[in-house]
């Protein structure tokens, strides 16, 4: 007679579950996670000034965001970029969110803006090189000043020849994008010499 083995129950190890419930970060993920605000901190110090000042920064960050835009020497400026992302994680959750969601906002208005500003660009360069350009932007813009975007070409066209400042060639600019709807004040030009990206700050 053969004897049957009892095959015992294995035992439930509850510490296991602990081990793998255990929702603490790990330290790679933690280094990620200072990266990425490390990074965050950059795009803020990158940004041009006027859209610097629509950040929903706290006054802490904001100082070190500043202070970090003035110094121009490598070694300093490596060291206050730490600094701001040392600031960085003493922001709460939230407000790290809204910091995103402002910077992700500001940058699709630039890209929808730099897009307009070279499709301007683009038809100012074919106006000038080609007079079937003029009559195909009169077909698509019939309100525009037909007298006196012909006026700017020709002379924009005359300007270049004699290597003259290119006056008619920005009015021009202005001309198009005025016919074309999106008339703004001269901050948007491209050929304007501000530079809104300047890193010191008044």
């Amino acid at each position: 007679m053969t004897r049957k083995t009892r095959i015992q129950p294995i035992e439930h190890d509850d510490s296991a579950d602990h081990e793998f419930s255990d929702e603490r970060p790990s330290k790679s993920q933690l280094k990620r996670e200072m990266h990425a605000l490390q990074a965050l901190g950059v795009d803020l110090i990158e940004l041009p000034k006027d859209a610097l000042k629509r950040m929903p920064m706290p006054e802490d960050l904001a100082d070190a965001v500043r202070a970090a835009r003035r110094i121009t020497d490598h070694e300093g400026k490596r060291r206050q970029v730490q600094y701001v992302g040392r600031v960085m994680r003493t922001l709460a959750e939230d407000q790290i969110s809204a910091l995103r969601a402002a910077l992700d906002t500001h940058r699709g208005v630039n890209k929808a803006e730099t897009a307009r500003l070279h499709w301007i660009e683009q038809t100012r360069e074919q106006l000038i090189a080609h007079d079937d350009a003029f009559t195909a932007f009169l077909r698509a813009h019939p309100a525009a000043d037909a007298q006196e975007g012909r006026t700017l070409i020709r002379n924009a066209r005359k300007e270049a020849q004699q290597g003259k400042p290119p006056r008619y060639f920005r009015e021009l600019f202005q001309w198009i994008k005025a016919a074309a709807g999106g008339a703004q004040d001269d901050s948007d030009h491209p050929d304007s010499t501000e530079d809104d990206n300047d890193s010191t700050d008044a």
